[in-house]
């Protein structure tokens, strides 16, 4: 657990330069759930390690998805490569610049917002990030 935490935090500058030259992601987030614990927080605190932790990764963005996870593994295929160390199956796909359509099948398998029951998404506005950018550029 800490070691995940610690390659997320070792990445944030870089991730959050990717998602800026990016520019179709509207949110962006990555978790790390204890699905042992009923309320999914890990405790970081624990002298032994969880069995049972989960990574996350939650976003929004705008157009295609195959197209979004390639804009990703151009700009931060090192960063997955070193999250896919901790993830179940993961080290198959590494290093993910070779193996895009595997990382895409990958990640369509394993994304809870593609399969029911969580395939229903609300969306507010119509708008790009590129859209909201031109009339509410960053300061």
């Amino acid at each position: 657990m800490t070691a995940i935490a610690a390659t997320l935090a070792e990445n944030t500058k870089q991730i959050d330069d990717a998602l800026k030259t990016i520019g179709t992601v509207h949110f962006a987030r990555f978790l790390l759930l204890d699905s042992s614990k009923p309320n999914l927080q890990p405790d970081l605190t624990a002298k032994t390690a969880s069995n049972s932790l989960v990574l996350g990764v939650i976003t929004e963005y705008d157009g295609n998805f195959n197209m979004y996870i390639q804009d990703f593994v151009s700009k931060l295929g090192g960063v997955f490569d070193a999250l896919l160390e901790f993830v179940v199956d993961g080290k198959k796909l590494i290093p993910v610049d070779n193996n895009v359509a595997a990382f895409q099948a990958y990640i369509t398998l394993n994304d809870a917002s593609q399969h029911i029951p969580n395939a229903d998404l609300y969306q507010a506005y119509p708008q790009t990030v590129q859209k909201i950018l031109a009339v509410f550029p960053p300061q």
